[in-house]
């Protein structure tokens, strides 16, 4: 469904990704892990079109984006909730949710359906939906970002930090989320520091360290690798 083959990117003289490959199958839920700086943000900021690879390539759906700017890449399908929510602070959370709707909200379409989906995964925002984005607390205004996300009808999430700076019990709140997306069919690249969190609801990881994959396979068993729970896991 998504694939990435020798990405590479620089910043000036610095290079955030070095020949970064993966892939994410149709269905799957993959996870990203790496320390801060590693060059995650990176890299899904090079899928989403936000910055430009210096090599390599990246393919949707068996398509190359090569040249494709980020608007076409979410009309095709792919939608990138970021670090930090970015919520539209003068917005209402409906009005945040309303914008998302422009890849394809056509003269009498309605989104009333995706609506309910989005209220039905996250009920406080139903119960907020004429607050403004910045009244919200930090885990509402991650659901928003969620929820924002899944507006625009994708075929591939991909995900930024979505537990960074939440409570442990809204973190978990908000995973559950996303194995319940998952269900309903939705490609998932989530990027992460929480790796226990992440490697609970993947089927399979990278793992990046200054710009490089340096692990892959399935969640389950990087695990318990000797490497991961030393670096990550604090085991």
């Amino acid at each position: 469904m998504l694939a990435c083959e020798g990405l590479s990117v620089s910043y000036g003289p610095v290079a955030a990704l070095r020949s970064v490959s993966l892939s994410v199958a149709r269905g799957e839920c993959v996870a990203l892990l790496g320390a801060n700086g590693a060059g995650k943000t990176t890299l899904l900021r090079a899928i989403s079109g936000l910055v430009k690879p210096r090599s390599g390539s990246s393919s949707f759906d068996g398509r190359s984006m090569e040249g494709m700017t980020a608007e076409r890449r979410v009309r095709l399908g792919l939608a990138h909730a970021p670090e930090r929510r970015r919520i539209f602070p003068g917005l209402t959370v409906l009005e945040n949710l309303e914008v998302a709707t422009a890849a394809w909200r056509g003269l009498g379409a309605r989104i009333d359906t995706d609506l309910d989906r989005v209220f039905q995964l996250f009920p406080r925002l139903r119960e907020r939906r004429a607050q403004y984005g910045w009244s919200l607390s930090g885990g509402e205004q991650q659901m928003l970002a969620v929820g924002r996300a899944l507006m625009s009808r994708p075929k591939v999430l991909l995900l930024d930090e979505p537990s960074l700076g939440l409570a442990p019990l809204i973190a978990e709140e908000v995973y559950d989320r996303l194995a319940e997306i998952g269900k309903m069919g939705v490609t998932i690249l989530v990027v992460e520091q929480n790796t226990a969190m992440a490697l609970s609801v993947a089927s399979r990881a990278y793992v990046l360290e200054h710009g490089e994959i340096v692990l892959e396979g399935v969640a389950s068993e990087l695990a318990d690798h000797p490497r991961i729970r030393e670096a990550y896991l604090g085991a």
